[in-house]
C-alpha cells in the first residue's frame, strides 16, 4: 500500500511558500523603489548622463506582475497598495522635474 499524503497539508505548504516568495519580492520592490530614487537624485545633481530609464522600466514590470497576483492576503495587498502609491508620488515628482529641466521621458 503507498502512502498517500494528505493534499491539504501540500496545499498549505505552498501556499506559505507562495506568502514567503511573496513577501520577499514585495520587500525586493521597496528596495528597488528607494535605488530608484537615489539614481535619479544623483541624475538630476548632474553626476549621470542619462536618467534610470531601464531600472524604473523593470521596476514598472515588477509592479505590473505582482499587481495580477491573486494569492494576496489582505496585508499583503495593503503592503503592495502603500509601495505603488509610494513610486507614483515619485514618477510624478521625476516626470515634473525632468519637465523642468526641458526633457521628456520616452
Amino acid at each position: 500500500m503507498a502512502f498517500n499524503p494528505n493534499p491539504t497539508f501540500r496545499n498549505g505548504r505552498k501556499n506559505s511558500e507562495d506568502a514567503a516568495s511573496l513577501e520577499k519580492q514585495l520587500t525586493r520592490i521597496e528596495d528597488d523603489i528607494r535605488k530608484l530614487k537615489i539614481d535619479f537624485d544623483i541624475y538630476f545633481n548632474g553626476n549621470s548622463k542619462r536618467p534610470p530609464l531601464e531600472a524604473r522600466a523593470r521596476l514598472e514590470a515588477l509592479l505590473r506582475r505582482i499587481s495580477d497576483s491573486r494569492t494576496m492576503t489582505y496585508a499583503q495587498r495593503y503592503q503592495l497598495s502603500t509601495l505603488v502609491a509610494k513610486y507614483a508620488s515619485y514618477r510624478e515628482l521625476w516626470r515634473r522635474t525632468l519637465r523642468a529641466k526641458g526633457e521628456e521621458l520616452i
